[in-house]
């Protein structure tokens, strides 16, 4: 399988990886504006609800492909990191952040989950997946000090705490299941998907049914509109292209994508939801940024750890 290349001035991609770099590009893109799209569904749908719906729906749409394309169902340990991979970046990591994203402004969100490839990082470590660095602990003190400066100084508004933490641990969710799906061997990013949305439903949708949520579908055309956007791009084609991109890269490196989220995300919020942005909110999430890139981005990459065998010819049809 082709890797990522890393020269001395900071992430290079190799002609091989141009596809996988295009992927990246676009999931980048699509994937600032979710955490808005989650915010104006959550004005209307319960979060647990509103979430088990939309991985539902992408279930069914991935279902309807792997039957149409007859692609090979996995089999034992593929079949468990499938489901595993499933219950912790959608089932975990979206009940996190649907109900954190009712207090937590968009902007703040994508910034607290800049923290992911350090997390992803750290995590991959400790699963003996990749190699420590220390410059990945100094970027994360400097991404720390810029939490705080943008949490005290904010948005405009005050902040929920256990909903910021809610955030912060739908990060650790999704860094987990990074780490998990590369320890595991690999198939088609449309049948693990499929399987990973369809675990990830069931577990949102018991949460709904303990919170005693109201089931609903939406009522106003706003909510429909990012609603349907969540379910077509926020999740079936940005999920494709987030596994499609992780099959070829290092777990740490395609966690960078969250670095880009909150450009795109702070734009889109403050043009479509009025959100306020403070001149230390901006200076607090550029410290974080400047961490991340400090211990996650800037020097060259440890060489990673061989992984299970994975069947990238059947990946790229």
């Amino acid at each position: 399988m082709s890797r990522s290349s890393f020269s001395d001035r900071g992430l290079g991609v190799t002609g091989q990886n141009r596809a996988t770099l295009i992927a990246f590009i676009l999931l980048v893109i699509i994937g600032g504006s979710n955490a808005v799209a989650v915010r104006i569904s959550n004005l209307e749908l319960p979060p647990f609800w509103g979430a088990a719906t939309r991985f539902g729906a992408a279930a069914l749409i991935f279902w309807i492909i792997v039957l149409l394309r007859r692609l090979t169902l996995p089999k034992g340990k593929a079949l468990v990191g499938a489901l595993i991979y499933g219950l912790l970046s959608i089932g975990a990591a979206y009940s996190f952040l649907y109900w954190g994203l009712l207090r937590v402004p968009a902007g703040l969100t994508m910034v607290v989950l800049a923290f992911v490839p350090l997390l992803t990082l750290l995590l991959a470590v400790a699963h003996g997946l990749e190699t420590f660095r220390w410059r990945g602990l100094i970027g994360a003190l400097i991404a720390i000090a810029g939490i705080i400066l943008g949490v005290y100084g904010g948005l405009g508004t005050s902040f929920h705490v256990p909903s910021l933490l809610a955030v912060f641990a739908g990060g650790v969710c999704i860094a987990e299941a990074a780490v998990v799906f590369k320890l595991f061997p690999q198939s088609h990013p449309v049948v693990t998907n499929s399987i990973a949305f369809t675990a990830g439903a069931f577990l949102l949708l018991c949460l709904s049914l303990i919170a005693g949520e109201g089931w609903q579908l939406p009522a106003t055309a706003n909510t429909w509109a990012a609603f349907t956007y969540l379910v077509l791009m926020g999740s079936v084609v940005l999920f494709y292209l987030y596994l499609f991109v992780l099959s070829r890269w290092d777990a740490s490196v395609t966690a960078y994508s969250f670095l880009l989220f909150p450009v795109s995300t702070v734009v889109i919020a403050a043009l479509l939801l009025g959100e306020v942005v403070t001149i230390s909110f901006v200076a607090g999430g550029a410290l974080v940024l400047a961490g991340v890139w400090q211990g996650a981005i800037k020097g060259p990459a440890p060489a990673a750890t061989p992984q299970a065998s994975t069947p990238t010819e059947d990946i790229v049809t």
